[in-house]
């Protein structure tokens, strides 16, 4: 049997990827926007009827002295001089940077300013990350429970050298690809329970929430995952290129038809560096920069994904995913371990992992749990190894910041409006619970915001406060060295845009004014503003 799926918009009007070439036109002067007076007033999206607002959610920093809030409004301030580098521009993850050789490993360094005994926590946790899980029962007691369905036996399969996953190219697997499975809220009690942020979405009744192409012995896989492409041009200034319209479907389904109404959405699986430090921007900072009703007029209306933590029940910031669905790293760990390899934390209890009541076969296998160990397959001892190992991983020092052709190219990313979303700066939290993530300066060049990224990006897939049009900004940092890391240069959610050029020509909705001016550039600016980007 074989299901198949278009991209949201052409599954909803009928339009073709040629129709794309309609939407071109030449792209208005910009006028670069500096962004140096923020509210710092809760977007209407976050308000909470009857109740205190959450620290996760506090719009002031609490942190600050006024003579550090003053030091900090400046040195975040956008820069109107291309002239040269910014101060501690080259130092992208403050003073945490790694500056060791770049090779493939420059993603899987630990953060430069954490203490020789962190520094052996660190390699626990790496030793955690890689930890291959088999099937129960085993021998090897510590390390069964895989599945038993799942995707990969290990969170560095998927997290490839701890940077950026891509699409099945060839006879190559989809290890560092997956689908996951939605519908939209039908009834008003399942809308209230959006609206709630009691769930984020709807799982198919029979394949979950996750399509699992990989199973233990004598279990059948739900399925496999199958992408096929059109190829359509695009207009540029002075020539036409090509991009790449994905098809998604699903073939072999090991256990009944998906519901008609089940959405599949493509994910790769994004870079781990620098997520200590995004765990520690202060919540106001991010919420300063929401405009949900685009108030200013500028196009550009990010909003907050507001998410319920799984440990205290209380709504919080979500920061981490591509739709921003998960507030913390542990959290998101947590997720993945249940979701990615079926194996039960004490923060997600999911013994058979995303196996569902009509996956009767499934939840007749033997899960992992060992009585002394705890009483779930990964206790607090891998967890926490795990969320420290994914708190402490590196970003890269810059390269070439002081390049005529990179300083140029930033004036561009400037001028086309790209740091309207993808924000350079931000100085974390004073109070960081770790030293090594705390006051730092540091560039991810992203708001951490969900954008209405346009039909021909949107997955049809509801996910809490964000729409099927809406992602999360994605932070730029180590993006030029996704080839080095990785081998390969595939970017966005789902790997479609085969270099940086055609991910920002693949920008609709919010990003349309920055995509048709980049198009519009001559070809010498194009290449420069590229030429920034992979200085980063």
């Amino acid at each position: 049997m074989r299901r198949t799926f278009l991209t949201t918009r052409r599954a909803s009007t009928g339009k073709s990827p040629n129709d794309l070439m309609k939407r071109q036109r030449s792209a208005p002067a910009l006028r670069l926007l500096l962004l140096t007076s923020l509210t710092l007033a809760l977007p209407a999206t976050v308000a909470i009827s009857g109740e205190a607002v959450p620290a996760g959610l506090a719009t002031e920093r609490t942190d600050l002295d006024p003579k550090d809030k003053a030091r900090v409004d400046k040195i975040v301030r956008p820069t109107t001089d291309f002239s040269k580098p910014e101060q501690f521009e080259r130092m992208q993850g403050g003073a945490g940077t790694s500056e060791k050789r770049v090779n493939q490993d420059a993603f899987s360094q630990s953060s430069a300013n954490i203490t020789f005994e962190e520094e052996g926590t660190f390699k626990l946790g790496n030793g955690m990350f890689r930890k291959l899980w088999v099937s129960s029962p085993s021998s090897t007691q510590a390390s069964d429970g895989l599945g038993p369905l799942f995707n990969a036996r290990a969170c560095q399969s998927c997290h490839l050298k701890d940077g950026r996953g891509h699409p099945p190219e060839g006879n190559s697997d989809a290890t560092s690809m997956f689908l996951r499975l939605a519908r939209t809220a039908e009834t008003a009690e399942e809308k209230t329970a959006i609206v709630e942020r009691k769930v984020l979405n709807f799982p198919d009744p029979t394949y979950g929430g996750q399509f699992q192409d990989l199973a233990v012995p004598g279990l059948k896989s739900e399925g496999r995952m199958v992408i096929s492409y059109q190829q359509f041009p695009v207009q540029l200034s002075d020539t036409m290129t090509t991009l790449r319209w994905p098809i998604y479907s699903v073939t072999d389904l090991g256990y009944g038809p998906m519901d008609p109404k089940t959405t599949l959405s493509p994910r790769i699986t994004p870079p781990m560096i620098g997520l200590g430090l995004v765990e520690q921007i202060h919540p106001a900072d991010i919420l300063a920069n929401a405009d949900p009703d685009d108030k200013d007029g500028d196009g550009i209306s990010g909003k907050a994904s507001i998410v319920r933590d799984h440990k205290s029940g209380e709504l919080t910031l979500g920061r981490f995913g591509w739709k921003a669905s998960a507030p913390s790293i542990r959290q998101q760990s947590a997720d993945a371990f249940a979701g990615d390899i079926g194996i039960s934390t004490p923060d997600v209890s999911k013994h058979w992992g995303d196996c569902t009541d009509a996956q009767t076969a499934c939840l007749e296998k033997p899960n992992g749990v060992q009585e002394r160990l705890g009483s779930s397959e990964a206790p607090d001892p891998i967890m926490d190894l795990v969320t420290f190992y994914s708190q402490n991983l590196a970003v890269p020092a810059r390269r070439d910041i002081d390049d005529r052709q990179v300083l140029r190219g930033k004036q561009m990313f400037y001028e086309a409006g790209c740091a309207s979303c993808h924000m350079p700066k931000f100085v974390t939290r004073r109070d960081a619970p770790n030293k090594a993530q705390k006051f730092q300066l540091i560039w991810p060049y992203s708001d951490f915001l969900l954008h209405d990224m346009g039909d021909e990006l949107g997955d049809g897939q509801q996910v809490g406060d964000a729409s099927g049009n809406e992602w999360r900004t994605p932070p730029l940092w180590g993006i030029g060295l996704t080839k080095t890391v990785n081998g390969h240069t595939f970017f966005l959610h789902d790997g479609r845009a085969r270099n940086l050029a055609e991910a920002i020509l693949w920008h609709g909705g919010e990003g349309q004014k920055s995509r048709d001016h980049f198009a519009a550039l001559p070809p010498q600016d194009r290449d420069a503003l590229i030429k920034f980007l992979e200085s980063l």
